[in-house]
């Protein structure tokens, strides 16, 4: 709540941040740094989708799960017996939701008082009117605002769907008893990594999707990750379209079509991971002229700002990235740009993300679709992990890395890593890219060997040789 003895008696602030999450604490600290007088609207649970729903109980599950499937893998190894761990989902829940609390409170939570010049106000929904915000039946002033309410899970439109008990992402993470079984829609990093999650701690898991698995991924890419989630068990069905869900047997019925027929497929749960929707329902940006997307998303330019002067947007509630290291990346960009402070423009172009499946998969920069679109002639390399020592010593071969290169120029334009240290590795491509390397540069690069990363140097020496005919650490 707001302490009273610090908000202004006119309630007159420099800047109002709506939504405390990642993009409006970045932004409200951003901000009091500058000697500027904050009030941080609260829109939701403090911390956001992030610490709450999003990437920390998320993770914190799926490293559980990797340790479930790390003891039954151990047989990959001579010498080695797997074992079987025994999953207590109530309780992997349970700790979860204390991590999610306990990370909540040092992160955001006991973040507020040490920042004098933010009032946090948690007083119900904020609606933007002719100079400044409404919240709790009153009104504060600013010249400048930044919205920052981040997004929530979309519901797809399936005839039926409304008439069965269907789970979104949070939904799945907090359930209090395992299912038997779940039926995953999407094939998005959601959806892969809940589906795989769920797999490895017990649960009959059936992924279907109406493309590809992650369809925003090379499709080579996609296609390793298909291969080593049907390894595990998974149920993965693509290139299909969705005809109706139903109650059945005390769970659901889902009937797909693919080629002209129909298939049920039934489970005791449905999980649905078809993207998320921006909040800005109660908001009030078409009365102040502020341009949505089709996903309700608010459009900004690269300073971040909205089609309104003085407002400005940042995060999951706009058309940029949905990752909260961007979201807070973004609300700096903003409130330099809305004080004059630094002029910056929102850049993504060595912006990395990540998939956390295992193998997991991580890209940076454009794919090699994207690079043909913009206009370069294209040149790609594929190396399968077979060929990289650190594969072949972990008896995991899973993956490939595929880079993405100017043939005019040798300069890297991107790259994507299927691999089971991918995550780590794919920011030394980030700061090649960053740096406006050309392949011949880091084939020559030093790597310590049997290392994940070393991978980059060899695929980027696929370009102009067989590095199957290279000895260790050669080249």
């Amino acid at each position: 709540m707001k302490d009273l003895n610090r908000t202004p008696k006119d309630g007159t602030y420099d800047l109002i941040v709506i939504g405390a999450g990642s993009a409006g604490f970045s932004a409200s600290i951003a901000a009091a740094e500058a000697g500027k007088r904050v009030a941080l609207v609260g829109h939701g649970t403090i911390g956001g989708t992030c610490v709450n729903v999003g990437c920390v109980p998320s993770k914190a599950m799926i490293r559980a799960a990797e340790a479930v499937h790390a003891a039954s893998a151990a047989g990959r190894f001579p010498g080695v017996a797997p074992c079987a761990a025994r999953v207590d989902w109530p309780a992997l829940v349970s700790g979860t939701a204390e991590l999610v609390a306990a990370m909540r409170q040092k992160k955001y939570s006991d973040l507020l008082p040490q920042y004098e010049t933010v009032d946090h106000i948690d007083e119900g929904p904020a609606r933007l009117v002719e100079g400044g915000v409404e919240v709790g039946g009153r009104r504060m002033t600013a010249e400048r605002i930044i919205v920052a309410t981040g997004s929530r899970p979309h519901m797809p439109d399936i005839s039926g769907l409304g008439a069965v008990d269907v789970l979104d992402s949070t939904g799945l993470l907090t359930l209090p008893e395992r299912p038997d079984s779940v039926i995953v829609l999407g094939g998005g990093y959601i959806g892969a990594e809940l589906a795989q999650m769920a797999s490895r701690l017990g649960v009959r898991v059936t992924l279907v999707t109406r493309s590809r698995l992650l369809p925003g991924a090379e499709p080579e890419v996609g296609e390793a990750l298909t291969q080593a989630m049907r390894a595990e068990g998974i149920r993965i069905e693509t290139g299909l379209s969705y005809r109706e869900v139903a109650a059945h047997d005390g769970g659901v019925a889902l009937t797909i079509e693919r080629g002209g027929k129909p298939v049920t497929l039934t489970a005791a749960r449905l999980v649905a991971t078809a993207g998320r929707v921006a909040n800005t329902d109660g908001l009030g940006l078409e009365a102040l002229g502020i341009r949505t997307d089709r996903r309700r998303a608010i459009v900004v330019g690269p300073d971040m700002a909205t089609t309104r002067p003085g407002i400005y947007a940042a995060g999951d509630v706009t058309d940029r990235d949905q990752f909260v290291y961007m979201a807070a990346y973004g609300a700096k960009v903003a409130v330099n740009n809305a004080f004059g402070l630094e002029p910056m423009r929102y850049d993504n172009a060595a912006m990395p993300w990540v998939v956390f499946t295992d193998p997991q998969v991580a890209g940076v920069g454009l794919s090699e679709v994207q690079a043909g679109a913009a206009g370069h002639e294209v040149k790609t390399s594929v190396l399968a992990l077979d060929n990289v020592a650190r594969a072949l010593a972990a008896r995991d071969t899973r993956g490939l890395i595929k880079l993405v290169a100017d043939a005019r120029t040798d300069r890297l334009l991107g790259g994507q890593i299927v691999a089971p240290e991918g995550a780590d590795t794919i920011q030394t491509l980030a700061m090649a890219l960053k740096a406006g390397m050309t392949t011949k540069a880091l084939g020559e690069t030093l790597f310590p060997y049997l290392t994940t990363v070393e991978g980059l140097k060899l695929a980027a020496q696929t370009f102009d040789k067989d590095v199957a005919r290279l000895s260790c650490c050669a080249g």
